[in-house]
């Protein structure tokens, strides 16, 4: 059974617990706060446990020469790469306020800290658990920082191989025990093909003793429902308001219809995933009593005759007789009434008959 943790206070993930979805609004606000206070509203609205940004200290995530690239995308917040991110960048304060307004929705707060000073800003303000972006998951001194933070860590891990993976778990595990990573490919939006689902199977079989989960950049929902019929125990999926706004992510995010989908459907996959034991279900009673089928006579059987089997046959028949599955145990066996023929066989007719032999 994977290994279950408290990731925000009083939900735990892993084990039978529910899936726990993260609404990534990462800088799809627009840079605008009230945008991303509706977006929060939206993602508590939609059922997502958690509302997600992402927060950077530009000069330590980015070199001088990559602030000062000219950036001319139609996505562009300004003249240089530096400019467009400061456009899009909250300060700590806002993040405090939207800290708060989450608060007051409802909803679990955090952000990914795209790098070690913006990951030690969320502590101070003591988010739930740390996200650790793809682009960080092969930046080790990171990593072994945030994992001697303490706090619970979602790994995302796009753009990494295997080998990799067995690295940033051998590092957080040292310091870390409450940690899981995210099967994610880092494309904008998705191909079908280059998902990889089965990546969940090969980390439930590497990483047995850690939950496992998916982060989706697909357009639609289904693969990320099949992602939990497969074991995904955190799912996080990018948000928007209108996908037509401008940034890289919009296309590849949600809309509200859409979350809201998404979060009934993973609901709806969690109630059908049941026990693994299959067994006759108290709700099939009712058609195994109208339709179930059981052994009868196929010619007139005498009393104190050996069953063989071409004398039984197996039909709907009323009443219902020895299970159709026992057919072979009767074989062999002495009859102690005479039985027409069509008639039930029952178990009381027939000698050393017992369901459980």
């Amino acid at each position: 059974m994977p290994l279950k943790f408290e990731l925000c206070p009083g939900r735990m993930i892993g084990g039978s617990n529910p899936c726990f979805i993260i609404a990534e609004i990462g800088q799809n606000h627009q840079g605008d706060i009230e945008i991303a206070k509706k977006m929060i509203k939206m993602a508590k609205d939609c059922g997502a446990d958690c509302a997600k940004f992402q927060k950077s200290e530009l000069e330590h995530k980015f070199n001088k020469q990559a602030l000062e690239r000219l950036y001319t995308s139609k996505n562009s917040w300004g003249r240089t790469y530096g400019d467009h991110k400061r456009h899009l960048e909250f300060s700590h304060e806002q993040y405090r306020e939207l800290q708060k307004y989450a608060e007051e929705v409802g909803i679990f707060f955090t952000a990914s800290g795209m790098d070690e000073m913006a990951m030690e800003f969320l502590d101070e303000i003591n988010v739930p658990f740390f996200k650790v972006a793809s682009l960080d998951a092969n930046n080790f001194p990171y990593l072994e920082k945030c994992a001697k933070k303490g706090r619970p860590m979602v790994v995302s891990s796009g753009m990494q191989s295997m080998e990799t993976m067995r690295r940033v778990y051998q590092t957080v595990k040292e310091h870390n025990p409450n940690f899981t990573f995210l099967q994610c490919t880092s494309a904008y939006p998705l191909d079908p093909e280059d998902v990889n689902l089965r990546v969940l199977a090969e980390y439930q079989k590497e990483f047995p003793d850690i939950p496992i989960g998916y982060s989706g950049h697909e357009t639609g929902i289904s693969i990320s429902v099949a992602a939990v019929a497969m074991g995904a125990k955190v799912v996080e999926r990018h948000v928007t308001l209108d996908k037509k706004w401008k940034g890289n992510d919009h296309e590849a995010s949600l809309v509200p219809s859409e979350l809201t989908e998404l979060v009934r459907s993973i609901r709806l996959v969690e109630r059908a995933m049941g026990t693994g034991i299959k067994t006759m279900l108290p709700c099939e009673k009712a058609c195994h009593d109208k339709l179930g089928k059981s052994v009868v006579a196929k010619v007139k059987i005498p009393r104190g005759t050996v069953l063989t089997l071409d004398m039984l046959t197996v039909k709907v028949a009323e009443p219902m007789g020895v299970a159709a599955e026992d057919i072979f145990q009767l074989v062999g066996k002495t009859v102690k009434e005479t039985m027409e023929e069509d008639d039930s066989v029952l178990p009381e007719v027939v000698e050393g008959y017992c369901k459980k032999c």
